[in-house]
């Protein structure tokens, strides 16, 4: 074989790192632009299903607006922000409160209380819904409510305030432990895990439960229209039914989000296939980028994998 022949035979042996080089390149190139297109669409598509639009927009398109309450209920400035905009919200027919919660502060409670109130003063119509759960704070954020349902295993009530401390001066002195303590007065320490309450702070801090007690009573009264003293005498800290809650009158029917619904269209008119948009307090844009988000990163490591540069006992679900 001549020189340049051989020259020609070995030259494609001589390309192909090259070859293989542009090729994982251009692999990768494809895995980007592919992660891009994917969160391209799924911006769009979070942008027209991601609940109410900023205030005063036409874009959302009328709807009826539902607040979740799961678990514990505390002072959530944002949500109480994001409630009284629905309530001034020309495109927002409605509001579904939809409570699945033990209980909460009795300060949340209050705030939330005023702020669905506040929806129904608008002119807007609010019904709750009660899941497994509605009672204590979870049942006076209900209270604002034109109509209330609950299933009949859901577990309501528990019209009472609570206030718990804990004392181990005993197991201290045990222990061989004290505490020492300067105050201003002689209410300040109290209650004090250090020492037992005394007399003068039990009696201060009773008026405390019982003045929150009398608000919660109040709000009882007023919504669900009944004599203030029928109140008190279930306001007893006790837990009912939802079948009982209907028989005592703290909830009006049984039922759950598509009879709240259909009541809405029987009473106020509203299209029973209106949309319902969730009230988020993360906004518009943190859940679209929550959403996109994952799906890039998803994709990315996909096309890493791909590549052989991603270890395979990594992934994310």
């Amino acid at each position: 074989m001549s020189a340049p022949a051989a020259r020609n035979a070995n030259h494609p042996m001589a390309l192909e790192p090259d070859l293989l080089l542009d090729r994982r390149r251009l692999k990768r190139q494809l895995g980007f632009w592919r992660g891009a297109l994917i969160l391209g669409v799924v911006l769009g598509l979070a942008a027209f299903f991601a609940g109410p639009l900023p205030e005063g927009t036409a874009l959302g398109g009328q709807h009826v607006a539902r607040l979740k309450l799961n678990g514990a209920i505390t002072d959530d400035r944002e949500l109480i922000r994001l409630i009284e905009r629905a309530g001034r919200d020309s495109q927002v027919r409605a509001l579904l409160v939809a409570i699945d919660s033990p209980g909460g502060t009795v300060a949340g409670g209050e705030a939330l209380h005023t702020a669905i109130r506040s929806v129904r003063a608008a002119g807007k119509p609010v019904v709750a819904v009660m899941g497994g759960t509605a009672a204590s704070a979870g049942y006076m954020v209900a209270l604002p409510a034109e109509r209330i349902f609950a299933r009949e295993a859901t577990l309501t009530g528990s019209i009472g305030v609570i206030l718990q401390a804990f004392e181990v001066s005993e197991l201290m002195a045990r222990l061989g432990l004290r505490a020492e303590a300067l105050t201003s007065g002689p209410l300040k320490d109290q209650p004090s895990p250090f020492r037992p309450l005394t007399e003068e702070g039990r009696a201060s801090l009773n008026a405390v439960v019982q003045d929150m007690q009398s608000q919660f009573v109040a709000m009882v009264a007023t919504g669900r229209s009944m004599p203030e003293e029928r109140v008190r005498e279930l306001a007893d800290g006790r837990v009912v039914t939802g079948r009982q809650a209907v028989a005592l009158g703290l909830v009006d029917a049984i039922g759950g989000e598509a009879e709240a619904r259909r009541w809405l269209a029987e009473t106020h008119g509203l299209p029973a296939d209106l949309r319902v948009r969730d009230i988020d307090p993360r906004g518009t844009a943190e859940r679209v980028f929550g959403m996109a988000t994952g799906s890039f990163w998803q994709s990315g490591i996909s096309a890493l994998r791909a590549e052989g540069w991603w270890p395979g006992q990594w992934y994310l679900r």
